[in-house]
């Protein structure tokens, strides 16, 4: 019903910018709450930033800051504007979407590599 695609990750020297989207294939976008999360491997998925249906964005205090949330619901997309990146922020990134109404369900992607190095 809901398929979500994340693009953009890649291998970046600290200090550098990426920028993340995320195209979410379904119907009534905009009344989706829309997350990037992150996990290393061995290590509890956690939330990077959040964006609500009603444009209200809330962040990870590691990423306040250097990390911006966008949603664009004339594309159905999401992004994640990273600068000012550090070797902690290696990661897979995955796109969520959180319905608002009835079982509220959870929807994720693929998620995408994200690599902070020197």
């Amino acid at each position: 019903q809901v398929q979500l695609e994340e693009s953009g990750g890649g291998l970046v020297q600290p200090g550098g910018s990426l920028r993340l989207s995320c195209a979410f294939s379904g119907s009534r976008f905009s009344t989706y709450n829309m997350a990037w999360y992150r996990q290393d491997p061995g290590q509890q998925r956690e939330l990077v930033a959040a964006i609500t249906s009603g444009g209200s964005m809330n962040y990870a205090d590691s990423v306040k800051g250097r990390f911006t949330i966008s949603r664009d619901n004339a594309k159905n997309t999401v992004s994640l504007q990273m600068n000012t990146l550090k070797p902690d922020d290696t990661a897979v990134y995955y796109c969520n979407a959180k319905e608002q109404t009835g079982f509220r369900r959870n929807y994720w992607g693929q998620g995408t590599q994200v690599t902070v190095s020197s």
